[in-house]
């Protein structure tokens, strides 16, 4: 079985959930992980979790946004709570109230007009512009451009 990754004494509980992560082949690392999480819910809550309400667990996930958590955090926390209250505690009804967090998409920098103009222009020769252009334009665009130059 696996060791607990604090030195505090293993719950009920928490040996329940080690040995249903046992059961399903889950990686030592992600036993760790669901364990972590598991015990920070546990401290916002200021007692077990086999006793959190869907109000509880709103409150949490309130408290990870506000507090500038990140996304890839939250949604490994929801994951673990997810196992905690489907698997080891049968609750799917709290399963239910927990909520994966979407990723920002980032839009790329484009460059203005007069930005790629002053680029091409510092270019030391052809084949410096063409391989500007490969990461910009489809081969074709190229080969039409590198015949008008």
């Amino acid at each position: 079985m696996v060791t607990s990754p604090t030195a505090a004494p293993t719950t009920p509980l928490r040996q329940r959930m080690q040995q249903d992560m046992l059961m399903r082949g889950l990686g030592v690392h992600t036993q760790h992980d669901y364990v972590r999480h598991v015990r920070r819910f546990a401290a916002f809550l200021g007692q077990s979790p086999d006793v959190a309400t869907a109000d509880d667990i709103r409150r949490y996930q309130l408290f990870q946004h506000e507090n500038g958590v990140g996304p890839s955090t939250i949604n490994g926390a929801v994951s673990a709570l997810r196992f905690l209250f489907d698997v080891t505690l049968k609750r799917r009804d709290l399963s239910r109230a927990l909520v994966i967090t979407r990723y920002q998409r980032q839009l790329p920098d484009v460059l203005s007009i007069e930005e790629a103009a002053r680029l091409l222009q510092a270019a030391p020769g052809i084949k410096y512009i063409l391989t500007f252009l490969g990461d910009v334009l489809s081969l074709s665009a190229i080969c039409l451009l590198s015949i008008q130059i």
